[in-house]
């Protein structure tokens, strides 16, 4: 059994790249995603986006020690 040594990436809710979108009044993602991985995305199948970016300032610090 193959498993997978990637770190879990977390959710578009944690990521710096999912702003607030004043024209549509709701959150969205700053990144375009191809139609592969939008259809994976939308597909509810586990989904790793290459774009996410930790939205945890903190992160890098906690490292440190």
């Amino acid at each position: 059994m193959k498993r997978n040594k990637k770190k879990p990436q977390g959710s578009c809710e944690q990521c710096n790249n999912y702003v607030y979108d004043d024209d549509y009044e709701c959150y969205t993602c700053e990144m375009d995603l191809d139609e592969d991985e939008m259809a994976r995305f939308l597909s509810g199948t586990h989904f790793e986006c290459p774009y996410y970016q930790s939205g945890d300032e903190y992160l890098i610090v906690r490292k440190q020690m």
